[in-house]
């Protein structure tokens, strides 16, 4: 299946000899191959080269067109982009799929075999760094001036091995093979220093000035790659850093024959950009993680003032210019780093530097959840990064006093300071980002306003207007193009091209949902991505799969809070009640699972494992043989789900309510015509109130509900005891019937379920297993079912990117072409 251009025509023959002797060029030139020889692998590397060169161009044209215009730019800060491949992409956003696929045609290779083998960038884990590629990739489509800002990690966060059903962590080798959209740019390298002194230097006039004198410099690499916008006609850039050692050896060790230790340093140092999210169980691991937030942030900081300053030739006029926007906690050091820059490097006053701060940092907060809200020791801060706590303390001691001069009690100082002083010192890192942002969003109506009651209740408090909401969004073009052209194309017959251009032009659609010619359709071409995904099953899994049955999909990171123990509990019950009435007419399914769990993250390891265990034992009962399925697909990626997306029947997004920010996987599986199991949770409110309640099967207790359960104890006795097969499924859990090799492997899971369950499993479980019973009945009704992916499908615009973008613009970044 290949990309759909909702208003593409056939390639002109001459476009495509050009496209066919370009690609040619690539592979004499720059795989030095002959085609007679060549394998998919240099085909891979010649037509990316060649769409690259089609990329640059625009790029060039982009960044002539922004310099001329002196345009307002925003730079994103984000520790992930997970970018996804990048030849479909670029091709697509230029217009140029079908010419690439005639012309691999004419040389007798096969586009689609070769786009496959491209390696996904392991830039990031889940949805917070699909978020920041969505976001570059619609700044691009409506013309902002942007830069993104990362890191480009060597091994990503891990490459997902299943072994007997337990993860394994191994190295992403993503880079093996070069990446042919990168660009190293070693005149962009920045310096970043770490420990160290603090010195107070006092000039000829009598002020003082801190000068830093660090332990140890480490050198950021900048490589560059371009994101292309929708029809090509802007391309803004990726900035990812790559760390470097001053000194690659150490020349007197080497020769005096210590040939590893001579290493050790640069291994030390160049650590930073190896890995995402190395595990925090160690102090060393804790450190690392620290000096990767601010490597990353110093780096882009000091890039970007030199950018400026080139232009403008002073700093004072910066927030005219440029506005940050930082995703979620991680960058949070930059607020701090930028201080220092100003005032130690180029000499503005402490109040004038503030002034700046405030006015171009922007602050996204991503969760909820404590763990996400870092905080850094006191003492670790001081050793590392001994002038950045200075600062933060004279913040501190500013703010307080403000808060003190307005009549604030001790309580709340307590609560609003940068530093927690209960807690063995610690900066909280969520209270600076919040301190130095001029405004700070949530990422779904209910997350922001359970941000101004919960975690930054204190601060919403003394700063009322600084907190507001921009609901998520997501790309089209990938999601919905790229990844499901067979249902483009049936949307563009049925409404038109313009939802090419124009995502609410979808809503035309509802006005066909009764139509029984266009469910008959839909049901094809979600036929043919099943069909397509059960191959995909079977090949990673060497299980088969009923395309014909329920697709019921959860393909998301693996977290408590998120609940894949909640589908397992229902799908032990239903394998259960299936073994006690074989003659009733069961709805087929197959239960879908898909997803990484963090590497120190015990319990939502035993969960994959726990998965792995109920498909084995349910996968090779006759008793169930073709109305129960459950598989796990190992190492989720974007190129994952673009596969599992478009073959979705039901989409799981059934998290605790209150917990999830908004979530982005419920958007794609919806824009792709699946329907919602899910709680009034994240953006499932208002997915539900775009596409009707009618068309969403709604349970469980709501963020409210939740905390006043919470308050009465986490023992579930009471709900256990009131339903039946609850306490089987449980019981299975805990008597070994999944692990007859190790009966006592999922018995502390069955106990924390009975006495400590804070995620509320146990008390959503009926809700839950009624609403499923809901989707079955509705699964018979076929015209009810189609009539519903429809409406799905039609109702959905909202949560483009674009217009998330558009509100950033306009209310948050106050870019003027977006009054």
């Amino acid at each position: 299946m290949f990309a759909f251009d909702p208003v593409a025509t056939p390639p002109e023959p001459h476009d495509v000899a050009t496209f066919r002797a370009a690609i040619l060029s690539k592979l004499r030139y720059m795989a030095a191959k002959d085609p007679a020889l060549a394998r998919d692998r240099d085909w891979l590397v010649a037509v990316s080269l060649a769409a690259r060169d089609r990329v640059v161009n625009r790029w060039n044209e982009t960044t002539r067109r922004t310099l001329r215009q002196g345009r307002k730019h925003v730079y994103y800060f984000s520790l992930e982009f997970l970018v996804g491949r990048m030849l479909l992409d670029a091709l697509s956003n230029l217009g140029l799929v079908a010419t690439a696929r005639a012309a691999l045609e004419d040389l007798g290779v096969d586009f689609e075999r070769i786009r496959r083998i491209e390696a996904d960038p392991a830039l990031g884990n889940g949805g917070l760094g699909r978020l920041a590629a969505c976001f570059m990739e619609s700044m691009a489509t409506l013309g902002i001036p942007a830069h993104g800002y990362g890191i480009r990690y060597d091994h990503g966060i891990f490459r997902q091995v299943l072994r007997d059903g337990w993860q394994h962590e191994l190295p992403e080798d993503w880079l093996r093979f070069g990446n042919a959209w990168e660009f190293e740019r070693p005149e962009a390298t920045a310096s970043v220093g770490f420990g160290g002194r603090v010195e107070e230097v006092v000039a000829s006039d009598g002020t003082r000035r801190a000068v830093w004198h660090p332990a140890e410099t480490v050198l950021a690499v900048a490589h560059d790659m371009p994101i292309p916008g929708w029809r090509g006609r802007h391309v803004n850039t990726l900035r990812l850093w790559s760390a470097r050692a001053a000194d690659p050896l150490s020349l007197s060790d080497f020769n005096r024959g210590d040939h590893v230790g001579a290493l050790a340093e640069r291994v030390r140092l160049e650590a930073i950009s190896r890995v995402l999210y190395p595990s925090d169980e160690t102090a060393a691991g804790q450190d690392l993680r620290l000096r990767q937030e601010f490597f990353f942030a110093s780096a882009s900081l000091q890039d970007l003032l030199r950018r400026h300053c080139a232009q403008h030739g002073e700093l004072a006029s910066l927030p005219d210019h440029a506005a940050i926007q930082l995703n979620d906690t991680h960058p949070a050091i930059a607020v701090p780093e930028l201080m220092r820059l100003l005032v130690d490097v180029h000499r503005m006053s402490w109040d004038a530097a503030w002034h700046i701060v405030t006015q171009v940092f922007n602050y996204t907060n991503h969760t909820l959840l404590p763990e996400a809200l870092e905080t850094w020791p006191v003492d670790q801060l001081a050793a590392l990064l001994p002038r950045h706590l200075e600062i933060i303390v004279r913040l501190n001691a500013a703010h307080l006093d403000a808060r003190r001069a307005e009549g604030r009690d001790g309580n709340f100082i307590a609560a609003v300071s940068l530093i927690d002083e209960t807690n063995g010192r610690r900066v909280r890192m969520g209270h600076l980002a919040f301190l130095g942002a001029h405004r700070v969003n949530g990422v779904s109506a209910l997350h922001t306003d359970l941000m101004r009651q919960t975690v930054f209740r204190d601060l919403h408090a003394a700063y009322p207007a600084k907190i507001v909401n921009k609901t998520n969004g997501i790309t089209m073009r990938r999601w919905l193009f790229q990844a499901n052209p067979g249902l483009t194309a049936l949307l563009v017959d049925a409404v038109g091209p313009a939802i090419g251009d124009d995502p609410d032009a979808l809503a035309g659609l509802a006005q066909l949902a009764d139509d029984a010619s266009l469910h008959e359709r839909f049901g094809k071409q979600r036929r043919e991505r099943k069909i397509a995904l059960a191959r995909l099953v079977t090949e990673l899994t060497g299980t088969s799969v009923d395309p014909t049955a329920l697709f019921d999909v959860q393909i998301k990171r693996v977290h408590e809070y998120k609940r894949q123990l909640l589908n397992l509990l229902q799908t032990i019950a239903l394998y259960q009640a299936m073994r006690a009435e074989p003659g009733r007419d069961w709805v087929p399914r197959v239960k879908i699972f898909a997803g990484k769990a963090a590497a120190g993250y015990r319990a939502a390891k035993l969960v994959i494992k726990l998965i792995h265990d109920v498909g084995r034992v349910i996968n090779t009962d006759p008793a169930v043989r073709g109305l129960l399925s459950v598989v796990f697909l190992p190492n989720y990626n974007v190129s994952l789900a673009e596969a599992i997306i478009p073959a979705a029947d039901l989409s799981e997004q059934i998290s605790t309510a209150g917990m999830e920010a908004s979530g982005t996987g419920n958007m794609k599986l919806a824009l792709n015509g699946a329907l919602t199991i899910g709680t009034l949770d994240g953006a499932n409110i208002e997915i539900r109130e775009r596409v009707g309640a009618d068309h969403f099967f709604c349970f469980g207790l709501t963020a409210d509900e939740v905390m006043a359960r919470r308050a009465q104890g986490l023992d579930m006795s009471r709900e256990i005891a009131a339903s039946p097969a609850l306490g089987a499924a449980i019981a299975a859990l805990g008597n070994g019937v999944f692990a007859l090799d190790d009966p006592g492997r999922f018995h502390d899971l069955a106990a924390g379920l009975r006495e400590r369950d804070y995620f509320m499993v146990c008390a959503d479980f009926e809700r839950y297993v009624a609403a499923q019973r809901e989707v079955e009945a509705r699964w018979r009704d076929p015209a009810a079912w189609w009539r519903s992916a429809i409406l799905n499908t039609a109702n959905v615009g909202f949560f483009s990117a674009d217009r998330a973008i558009r509100e950033y613009a306009t209310e948050v970044w106050k870019l003027p072409e977006f009054p």
